[in-house]
């Protein structure tokens, strides 16, 4: 599932339709939304197309990731801040929840609120008064439409006390559940295609297509990073590709593996590694080698042996080239000095040449 033009799906399962029709529907109302679904689905697409279709699509629809701030940032994130506050707040702040006024915020990973920011939310959602930090009075009321998206259980963690019941409540006024890609395998031709035209436009990759046999193998795997992770492997193809079209040979081994079948597989698994997990942070779920690995290894929680393996996978899909290399692990292009700086100080770099094919 992918964002088209104005709130289209592409997918032509029957679960798209389904949730095509679902969004239609209650685009119209100003319910509150919680799109539940493992990581990966598309919940931000889910929700970008219901304010699209929305009487709400002519103002902002601002996202939140509310799993990617401590506690005091995301209050100053969602409420804003008045200069003083606190150390750094040089001036004042608008907050994403004012800056939604009249259209869309939308909360993503809400279950991994703290329990205060809970109360603060509901807070919110029950008088629509925002409160700065720092300051001693409401600044004013807005008028947003709030969706709310998790991979987690809120069920569960209501019984274990760590999700309050009468925000779930207040969230959960329609429900949708996203279906993951391995439940809706006839939309990974149209997605593989969908990707592949983004990520060669204009970019100068010899790679214009990709054989039927691998669009074969790719709607076979099981995906387990749903669509996120079919398209970060659409995206290496493309940047490490050499060749016109994209064959079986190509695709990442795990891939290949699971197509041929269970007995083909070595017989000992290797076991998952520090850079495995790593790894994945990188190239699944998007995240920046400087939020992710750097502060780790600063902080002496990996050692010089974990990203020297995480470089060596990076050096494996990229056949050799830094460059590609500092793409994979999601910096900007400006910090590919920074990166190489950062290895050779820690003696972290290995040699291109050995990975080149």
């Amino acid at each position: 599932m992918r964002r088209q033009g104005t709130g289209q799906l592409i997918g032509s399962s029957a679960a798209i339709a389904e949730l095509s029709q679902e969004i239609d529907r209650i685009a119209r109302s100003d319910a509150k939304v919680l799109v539940t679904g493992e990581s990966g689905v598309g919940k931000e697409l889910v929700a970008h197309a219901i304010h699209q279709r929305s009487p709400r699509a002519h103002r902002a629809m601002v996202a939140v990731n509310c799993a990617g701030l401590p506690e005091t940032l995301l209050e100053s994130e969602l409420f804003g801040h008045v200069k003083g506050s606190f150390t750094g707040a040089y001036r004042d702040k608008q907050g994403k929840l004012e800056m939604a006024d009249g259209g869309t915020i939308f909360l993503d990973e809400i279950g991994e609120m703290t329990l205060r920011m809970q109360g603060l939310l509901l807070r919110f959602m029950e008088t629509g008064e925002l409160q700065k930090v720092g300051a001693d009075r409401a600044a004013g009321r807005v008028n947003v439409r709030v969706i709310a998206a998790t991979n987690r259980n809120l069920r569960d963690m209501i019984s274990e006390g760590t999700f309050r019941e009468d925000l779930f409540y207040r969230l959960n006024v329609i429900h949708l559940t996203v279906p993951p890609l391995r439940e809706r395998r006839e939309d990974i031709p149209g997605l593989v295609h969908h990707f592949l035209t983004a990520f060669t436009k204009n970019n100068g990759t010899p790679v214009h297509g990709i054989s039927p046999d691998a669009v074969d193998v790719l709607a076979a795997y099981s995906w387990p990073g749903n669509v996120r992770e079919l398209e970060n492997v659409i995206e290496r193809l493309v940047v490490t590709g050499r060749n016109e079209t994209v064959n079986v040979d190509d695709l990442p081994i795990e891939i290949r593996v699971q197509q041929q079948g269970v007995g083909l597989r070595p017989k000992r698994e290797r076991r998952r590694t520090v850079a495995d997990d790593l790894y994945k942070k990188l190239t699944e779920d998007r995240e920046s080698f400087w939020t992710v690995v750097y502060p780790l290894y600063m902080q002496r929680e990996i050692t010089r042996g974990n990203v020297r393996d995480l470089v060596r996978k990076g050096l494996e899909d990229a056949r050799g080239n830094y460059k590609i290399v500092a793409k994979i692990f999601n910096m900007e292009s400006r910090d590919y000095k920074r990166f190489l700086n950062f290895l050779r100080k820690h003696d972290c770099q290995l040699p291109f040449k050995e990975y080149r094919q």
